[in-house]
């Protein structure tokens, strides 16, 4: 089987890296991939935005299978234009990408349909929402509606914070504002849960928890993820049927009267307040660092799971884990989430003895004349697996100390929810 990856970032390498060891699969080509990718696939350099060209560059090598890793091209219908030419791809179809690609969307898909999340306010100009404020209860949550590579979330304590991100959201730091969301501020603790389906069957794909703030404590910015470990800490039995039963199946119930089938993966931003779930948000995609966490504790072969999905027979599989603990921490380029410099060597990377169990995933990367450079903020994620996350962390903080790359900087105390010091 020939095999194309859709993406460039730490998310796509893991699953690069992760087919790349099944039996099945001969060939790997990256749309368009980063330096750690170049090293297992074949990154090709194309517009993602051009469907037609990818189109022609499949059907040209014949390659069997697409996998689409980032949200965008799967909210502008990518699936559906490539189902219609008769060509395998993961992932779900432009109607249940509407999950991510418009919180409006799923909140009033939760209204109709009863699944617990916060209670909101959707308004369509800035005066509107300005008087909203002015009356208001804090903290609030308000996001932008559409994408915003998961920097789109404020969390407001005072109306002057609050007022800011509307002005923001509106004068077009996301893109075109039509409309934003204002939430009431859930009190819990964050979570990560995923799922598999084939449109008929769904299937746990491990829990995790993200960090989503630049500094330590869970301060500053907003980011797209600074590190995650894997398990959660919260996950019980009783919890995970609530989330299935609650949220999870109902979003898909709601979907299948739409005439839409859900295959692929998704992935439920989770609060849970006394053991009970609460949906902030929907991710149609694996998430990016979890994904990194997540998939070396696969046992089973990654190209399995995929292609039964695509077939609609994932009932038919069991999905094996490893049940060691899994941690993962970002390295960034310095001035992330703001302002930063590409273009950055990064020496002695390919020196790095990596042992069992210890994985780099290339994030902003590329390669040029065999050397490595920086061409993100977030550049490299370092993972490591073991018996508890205290030993993954400190083994993973030696291997960034011993990579000495001045221009990066990461946050020591990922997990630290789970570590007594």
């Amino acid at each position: 089987m020939k095999v194309g990856i859709i993406g460039s970032g730490g998310r796509e390498h893991a699953i690069c890296d992760t087919l790349a060891k099944s039996k099945k699969i001969k060939e790997i080509y990256c749309f368009p991939g980063n330096a750690g990718t170049a090293q297992l696939a074949n990154n090709i350099d194309i517009n993602l935005n051009d469907f037609n060209e990818i189109k022609n560059f499949v059907i040209e090598k014949n390659i069997d299978l697409i996998v689409v890793g980032p949200e965008k091209p799967l909210v502008e219908g990518i699936v559906d234009f490539f189902e219609k030419n008769n060509i395998k791809i993961f992932g779900p179809n432009k109607t249940a990408s509407q999950l991510e690609g418009s919180k409006i969307f799923t909140k009033k898909l939760c209204k109709k349909h009863n699944i617990p999340s916060a209670k909101f306010n959707i308004f369509e100009n800035i005066n509107e929402a300005k008087k909203f404020i002015s009356e208001a209860k804090f903290p609030l949550v308000i996001k932008a509606d559409g994408l915003a590579s998961g920097k789109g979330v404020y969390i407001c304590k005072d109306k002057k914070n609050a007022i800011n991100s509307i002005e923001e959201i509106f004068n077009g730091k996301f893109g075109l504002a039509k409309n934003v969301l204002i939430e009431e501020f859930l009190i819990g603790e964050e979570m990560s849960y995923f799922v598999i389906s084939d449109g008929k069957t769904v299937k746990d794909f491990q829990t995790a928890q993200d960090h989503k703030r630049v500094l330590e404590g869970d301060r500053g910015k907003n980011t797209g993820g600074m590190g995650a470990y894997s398990p959660s800490r919260l996950i019980n039995d009783d919890l995970r049927k609530k989330i299935l039963n609650k949220i999870i199946n109902p979003t898909l119930k709601a979907l299948s009267e739409m005439d839409c089938k859900y295959k692929g993966f998704l992935y439920a931003g989770l609060i849970i307040v006394n053991n009970e779930p609460y949906l902030i948000e929907y991710n149609v995609r694996m998430g990016d660092p979890e994904c990194q966490t997540i998939l070396p504790k696969l046992k089973t072969d990654l190209f399995d799971i995929i292609f039964a999905c695509c077939k609609e027979n994932l009932s038919n599989l069991e999905i094996e884990w490893h049940e060691k603990k899994s941690l993962c921490i970002v390295l960034c380029s310095k001035g992330y989430p703001e302002e930063y410099k590409k273009n950055i060597v990064i020496d002695d990377l390919q020196n790095i003895n990596l042992k069992e169990n210890e994985y780099i995933y290339h994030a902003g990367t590329i390669i040029n004349e065999k050397k490595i450079y920086s061409n993100g903020g977030r550049v490299l994620n370092f993972v490591c697996l073991s018996n508890n996350f205290k030993e993954s962390r400190i083994k993973i903080i030696n291997l960034i100390k011993s990579l000495n790359w001045s221009n990066g900087f990461f946050r020591k105390d990922i997990g630290y929810k789970v570590i007594n010091e």
